[in-house]
């Protein structure tokens, strides 16, 4: 087996070369090089406290003059034991830092006067000279999406109009003073619940515009249709652009369109017509072009999702990444029309692009992200001055999200904020490092993170965990991650990975697990395991695995697959693909896509790649969390997996998160929890080396 091992400088400021291909990063030798250096004072290591000293930039917006940025800034608060956001704002040179208020959503008015945000489920603006602020609106319901016109007159928004309950009879009168149950509710839509949210309100979202000046919001948008997406303006304020599924037809639920409306009247025309997501609109400053994302379906597991302009009639449509085989978003215009800025994934590394309309790519900032501090996903977002300066949320291993701001053309990228470096100053974190193996099964080059114990010894032998993603349409990168450092503080080495399925590889390594799945992504992440064993400093005695929702599935299915781990802890994971499909929020999001047919006409896959199928080979000690509320793999499917191990003996327990939905790290404490029961299932299951 190839193996190929490098460490990344990090730390503010720090230069970071990254391998060039997946070919050169196969062929370096390995090359172990401490990420933080160590003052001279006394460190301590990441503790689960700590978590609440976290904090991270969000939604970064810079001003149309490129001078300021605000931004969210996130907070944890203990007493609470919830995120708390409030907005600042920075000089584009990291001075002046101050806060401005509670709230979110902020976005500059086009001549950077004022800054519209949300707050307590209304619009309000705030002018920069004077701060004084007001309130647009008075809405009973929450705004998203807030969209300035470009004569800075009105603000476009999406909000929620609801419509009755449906109902078959109406519910009995109680007597006066008796307090009888609630009434019963009818469900008869496609898409009821939703994870994180509960039962979702009756009502279809739709595009609003306000003025400015104030006055009554007028509802653009109009049918029994979802009109989630932000609007994008017409340079002359009369029309928005924006995405939606209009079809009639609630099977066809991954198709959308680009539509053209009327602000004055709400008639809507259709620009584009295929099968498969068109998304993320942006209108060119000429206002005769279109920048949008998506592709034509072939019903895939994955698919590339690519940047494309048109003219505004629909005419003239073509691909300008086509080049660029990773999936694109948030395409924004350059200021004079010549290209588009956009952000993509690549080899677990999230940056920020600029395209000319000629199909030219160059890398404008890399560590976009930071708003998942639990596990190292993505999440980053950026905003573009009239001048071309960009700002960017960064992350890397030792960096939770802070601000940056760099320029096409001009220097690279440099973090202005520094909101962590009072907590981690006296901490030791575990160095990361990436690796490169090759898969068993077919030799392909699979990409990993080995994270190791703080004041790592390499002539010792470490407990290791092999730590999963989920998705498994999803990346993890070289990104702070609160989980991964307090695994490795309790003195693990820990390996994170992206096994085929993963994203930013490209469309073909995405979509291996088409109608195979789980599949050969459990060799990949068994061959990681023996490339970190063969760096010497693992205990083979003493392996553990876990990993939560595809990370918790593909757990249960190694365990079925393999005795080699001592325990593992499938965290929120789904072990019945029939159960999982009928019952889950996104229950049509697997028929085709994952397996072929419905579970009642062809449910010989569905149980197939069912991790519970296994379950009568499974000998290993294994322990699963999930949240109570979760919708998204909702805890019958760990009672089922928990039920059969305990019919066949097998050391096993249930851990429930009570509230907790399908993210599990939305309050701190949970998170520390979560993690502080995995360690103490794999403590129980270790093996104390002997006496010499």
């Amino acid at each position: 087996m190839n193996v190929a091992v490098s460490a990344r400088p990090s730390g503010p400021g720090a230069a970071f070369a990254r391998t060039g291909s997946l070919r050169a990063a196969l062929g370096l030798s390995a090359a172990l090089v401490a990420t933080t250096p160590t003052p001279a004072h006394a460190q301590s290591h990441f503790e689960s406290m700590d978590v609440f000293q976290l904090e991270y930039a969000a939604d970064p917006q810079i001003s149309p003059d490129g001078g300021q940025v605000v931004y969210v800034r996130t907070s944890m608060d203990i007493m609470r034991d919830r995120k708390r956001s409030e907005l600042w704002i920075i000089d584009a040179d990291g001075s002046d830092h101050r806060r401005l208020g509670d709230g979110g959503s902020p976005r500059w008015s086009p001549d950077g006067t004022r800054i519209a945000y949300t707050a307590d489920g209304q619009i309000h603006l705030r002018w920069m000279d004077s701060g004084e602020t007001a309130t647009l609106t008075q809405l009973t319901e929450s705004p998203s999406g807030l969209r300035w016109s470009p004569d800075g007159r009105h603000i476009a928004f999406n909000m929620l109009v609801p419509y009755p309950a449906p109902s078959l009879a109406a519910p009995p009168k109680a007597p006066p003073g008796a307090e009888w149950a609630d009434p019963p509710i009818m469900e008869d839509r496609f898409k009821s619940r939703q994870d994180g949210v509960g039962y979702l309100d009756f009502g279809y979202n739709h595009i609003f515009v306000i003025p400015v000046d104030g006055g009554t919001p007028m509802q653009v948008t109009s049918g029994d249709f979802q009109h989630s997406s932000a609007a994008a303006w017409q340079p002359d304020g009369t029309h928005v652009v924006f995405s939606a599924n209009r079809n009639p037809d609630v099977l066809d639920y991954r198709n959308s369109e680009l539509y053209i409306a009327s602000v004055l009247t709400g008639d809507i025309s259709a620009i584009t017509n295929r099968p498969g997501p068109d998304g993320s609109p942006a209108v060119s400053p000429d206002g005769r072009q279109i920048a949008f994302v998506g592709y034509e379906d072939r019903t895939r597991t994955y698919q590339v999702s690519r940047l494309q302009v048109m003219n505004v009639d629909g005419g003239g449509h073509r691909t300008i990444t086509a080049s660029l085989d990773r999936s694109t978003s948030n395409p924004v215009w350059a200021a004079d029309g010549s290209g588009l800025y956009f952000q993509y994934d690549d080899e677990g590394n999230s940056k920020v692009g600029f395209v000319t309309l000629d199909g030219d790519i160059e890398v404008l900032a890399e560590d976009l992200g930071g708003t998942s501090y639990g596990r190292p996903y993505g999440g980053g977002s950026f905003s573009v001055a009239n001048d071309g300066t960009i700002a960017l949320n960064q992350t890397r291993p030792d960096m939770p999200g802070e601000l940056a701001v760099g320029r096409r053309g001009g220097a690279a990228a440099r973090t202005i904020t520094t909101l962590n470096a009072d907590l981690l100053a006296n901490k030791t974190l575990g160095e990361v490092e990436e690796i490169w193996w090759e898969s068993s099964y077919d030799g392909r080059p699979v990409q990993g993170w080995i994270v190791k114990p703080p004041d790592f010894d390499p002539n010792r032998r470490y407990p290791f965990i092999l730590e999963i993603h989920g998705g498994p349409v999803s990346n993890y990168g070289d990104r702070f991650s609160a989980e991964m450092q307090l695994l490795a503080s309790a003195g693990y080495v820990v390996l994170y990975a992206n096994p085929r399925g993963s994203t930013s590889y490209g469309e073909e390594f995405g979509d291996l697990l088409y109608h195979n799945y789980p599949g050969q992504d459990y060799d990949d992440l068994i061959s990681g395991v023996d490339a970190v064993i063969a760096e010497g400093y693992v205990d083979e005695n003493n392996l553990f695995v876990t990993g939560g929702s595809a990370g918790g599935i593909m757990t249960a299915w190694i365990v079925g697959k393999t005795d080699r781990f001592r325990a593992a802890v499938a965290q929120k994971p789904v072990v019945n693909w029939i159960s999982k499909t009928l019952t889950a929020d996104n229950w049509y999001g697997y028929y085709f896509s994952r397996y072929e047919g419905l579970p009642w006409e062809n449910p010989e896959p569905y149980w197939k790649f069912s991790p519970l199928s296994l379950v009568g080979n499974v000998n290993t000690p294994t322990m699963i969390i999930t949240g109570e509320e979760d919708l998204r793999t909702p805890l019958s499917e760990s009672y089922q997996m928990f039920h059969a191990l305990k019919m066949r003996g097998i050391d096993t327990a249930v851990i429930r998160l009570p509230g907790a939905s399908h993210d599990m790290s939305r309050r701190p404490s949970q998170l520390m929890a979560k993690i502080a029961n995995i360690v103490a299932w794999f403590e129980k299951y270790r093996v104390m080396p002997a006496a010499s």
